[in-house]
């Protein structure tokens, strides 16, 4: 039975068109692939977090704040890839296992510094000697070199459709 969404005569080798513009095959979009490597990825990295009890968004928390010793809430989210009506949820929980400290900026009473806490400081200890471990198993698989190529071209992504975004976000900027 031919798929009913696909052009008149397109096969699953043969361009799809719509208005005259050449659709990808689906799996083969950045986005669809991106999303697809992510999830590859992680799901090398879940039991380890099963294990540990973390959600992927509190051990990207528990990471960055392992890195930076002591941020402010709002850069803690966008550092760690965080919506802050997420991170509030996420710090209340984190909170409550004593993993992290909270506490108002002496400076500016209204911003919020998040810290870890010792035990945070031992979990992130423990489980990283796993993440090792998984980035070890990646790195065999793929390659020193080739993670380090992909690693850098992502990077590149990043920051050219970032400064486009930056550039149509700037002053003269359509409305």
């Amino acid at each position: 039975m031919a798929n009913e969404n696909r052009a008149e005569g397109a096969t699953r080798e043969t361009p799809v068109y719509y208005d005259g513009f050449q659709l990808a095959e689906t799996r083969r979009t950045l986005p669809i692939a991106l999303l697809r490597s992510r999830e590859a990825v992680m799901e090398l990295f879940r039991p380890m977090l099963r294990k540990y009890d973390v959600t992927e968004q509190q051990w990207r928390v528990i990471r960055v704040l392992f890195e930076a010793g002591s941020l402010d809430a709002s850069k803690l989210a966008e550092a760690a890839c965080v919506l802050p009506p997420s991170l509030t949820r996420i710090l209340k929980a984190l909170e409550t296992r004593s993993l992290i400290v909270v506490s108002k900026d002496p400076a500016d009473r209204r911003h919020t510094i998040v810290q870890l806490s010792d035990e945070g400081k031992a979990l992130i200890r423990t489980a990283s000697k796993d993440s090792v471990a998984i980035y070890n198993e990646i790195e065999a698989l793929l390659g020193r070199d080739r993670i380090q190529a992909l690693l850098n071209d992502l990077e590149f992504v990043l920051d050219t459709l970032s400064e486009r975004a930056k550039s149509e976000d700037g002053p003269g900027a359509a409305a």
